[in-house]
Parts: structure tokens; C-alpha cells; sequence
């Protein structure tokens, strides 16, 4: 995907708000119902808003100025906090949500008062919907023209794939726990609150494993996307004193920087005023066609043909 440059602060923060006040709900509803999915649920939303705390944490810590020991600068936070956060949801979500169910379902009870937790169950799908919604806009953008998991699996951003599926768990979460206490109160058996627990510890793990794989291929480092890259080599080759790309090398320092380090074989008739020239020119050229470089290291070699076949055009 290329540069991402969607307003994933104002997702964030819309699910920030959203999380913080269904928090508060939700734990309110599972001390006076004694839902084990109401609890869960809370817990759940615990985590989602410290979640969402420690994406704006990442995002200011990214913002510091390289220096000595961090020359590339502290952009990787954004990936690192994400990874965190990642975490948490898997154990803080999931393990809690997976324990609590298991102890409902062998020691099932009646709830108490179930509509105050089918009140506050709607309430929150309709605020989890909005931070939902905000987020999808955000994300719109940079999607295109492919499917929502493609987004997921190859963006560069962090937030705006973590919030999409923390706002997608909490919704499906939300109609779990909403089965389960309806069932319950149909039925008057307290095994089904403890099934629909069991949906949402197994929901909130799934989306931790698929957070923690994209996020730590983001921390390790990925290169540009298959256009960016097709972007780069055409702005090199758009100048014929540029023979050959003869390597091409390219990393995302974070989701708007990206690094880019390229070998390339020039006309062996340029003196060096007029190679450092083709150099500027294609270092202006590649900044236009892929926004999101912000650093290009260029190597001069000289053209040899009979070294073509070998090295290639890398095209």
C-alpha cells in the first residue's frame, strides 16, 4: 500500500471517547445484572481504551527529533506501541473474557435485572457503530480499490488497522453478549451468558494473533508496496542517462518514511558534474512519484553491458 497518510489521530480518538464511556457502562450493568458477557465485556472495553491511550502515546513518541543514537528518528514507535497494544487485547481481552467463561458455564446463575444490560448492550453498539464509522472514513482513502483484510494485512499504517478491528470486535462482542443474556433470560439457564463470554474471548484472540503478526512484520521491516516500488524504478529510469537499476532496496522506517537505497548504472561518458545532476534530478523524481520517501541514498555505477545479464534491469 502506499503512503497512508489518513488522519488515524482522529479515529483514535473518536474510539478513545467511544471506549471510555461504554467502560464506564458496562461496568456499571455487570455489577448490578451479574452478566459474566456484561463483565467481559467491560474488561474488554478496559482494554480498548488503554489501548487507544497507548496508540496516542506512540504516535507523540514518534514525533521526537533524531539525534545521535536514533538518526532515522523514533518513527518506529508507532509500530512498537501498536505491538503493545496488540498484546494487551490478547491478554487482558482474551484471557480474561476465556477464564470468566469458563467458571460461568460450570457454575451458571440468573442474572439480575437483565434489561439494565440490554439497555446499556444497544447504547454501546450505537457508540462502538459511531467509532466504527470513523474509523472506516479515515481508512476509506487508503484502501482503494481492495477488500478491507488486504487493507489490514498490508497497510503501513498501524493505528487505523488496529482501531478497524477493535471496533469490529467490540460490535460483534457487543452481539454476543447480547445472544447470551437473551438467551439466558428466554431459557433461564446462565450456561448461555457463559457461551456468549466464551464468543468473545475467542473473537478478541483471533483479532490479537492477526495484530500481532502485521504489527511485528511492521517492526521488523517492510518495504514499499508492489506500485511504490513499480513508482520508484520508473522515476529512475525516466532519465536516459540512467542505464539500469541494478538494486533497489526499500524499508518503512514508519508509515510516512520510507527509506530508500538504490544502485544505479549511468551513461560511462558523464563527467561528475553532470552524474551528481542525474543524481538530484532522480532524487527529485522519486520524492514526487512515492510521497512517503523521506530518505534516498543513491549509488553511481557505470553501465557496463557485458554485466547486464548478471545484474539485470530489475523492472
Amino acid at each position: 500500500m502506499a503512503a497512508e497518510g489518513g488522519d488515524s489521530k482522529t479515529a483514535v480518538l473518536a474510539a478513545l471517547g467511544a471506549n471510555a464511556g461504554i467502560m464506564v457502562a458496562k461496568f456499571i450493568g455487570a455489577f448490578i445484572t451479574g452478566s459474566s458477557s456484561m463483565l467481559a465485556e467491560a474488561v474488554h472495553s478496559v482494554a480498548d481504551t488503554g489501548n487507544e491511550a497507548l496508540l496516542l502515546v506512540g504516535r507523540n513518541r514518534a514525533e521526537q527529533a533524531p539525534d545521535v543514537l536514533h538518526p532515522f528518528g523514533y518513527t518506529r514507535n508507532r509500530y512498537f506501541y501498536s505491538f503493545v497494544v496488540a498484546l494487551v487485547l490478547f491478554t487482558m481481552g482474551c484471557l480474561f473474557a476465556l477464564n470468566e467463561a469458563v467458571h460461568k458455564i460450570r457454575f451458571p446463575h440468573e442474572l439480575e435485572s437483565p434489561e439494565v444490560a440490554i439497555v446499556i448492550l444497544l447504547v454501546s453498539m450505537l457508540l462502538e457503530g459511531f467509532s466504527f464509522r470513523t474509523a472506516r472514513r479515515e481508512s476509506e482513502p487508503l484502501k482503494g480499490k481492495h477488500s478491507w483484510w488486504h487493507f489490514i494485512r498490508n497497510s503501513r499504517n498501524p493505528e487505523l488497522p488496529v482501531v478497524l478491528l477493535e471496533d469490529l470486535g467490540a460490535l460483534v462482542g457487543l452481539m454476543f453478549a447480547l445472544a447470551g443474556v437473551g438467551l439466558t433470560v428466554l431459557t433461564g439457564n446462565g450456561v448461555w451468558d457463559g457461551i456468549g463470554t466464551l464468543l468473545i474471548g475467542t473473537l478478541l484472540g483471533f483479532n490479537a494473533i492477526v495484530l500481532i503478526v502485521e504489527t511485528k512484520s511492521l517492526i521488523i521491516g517492510e518495504g514499499s508496496t508492489a506500485a511504490e516500488d513499480r513508482a520508484i524504478r520508473d522515476a529512475l529510469l525516466a532519465d536516459p542517462r540512467i542505464m539500469r537499476v541494478l538494486r533497489l532496496q526499500t524499508q518503512y522506517l514508519g508509515p510516512e518514511d520510507l527509506l530508500v537505497n538504490a544502485k544505479i548504472a549511468m551513461q560511462p561518458e558523464l563527467d561528475i558534474s553532470r552524474v551528481g545532476a542525474a543524481i538530484d534530478a532522480a532524487d527529485a523524481r522519486i520524492r514526487a512519484a512515492a510521497p512517503s520517501v523521506r530518505t534516498v541514498y543513491l549509488e553511481p555505477d557505470v553501465f557496463r553491458p557485458e554485466k547486464a545479464g548478471a545484474t539485470g534491469s530489475h523492472r
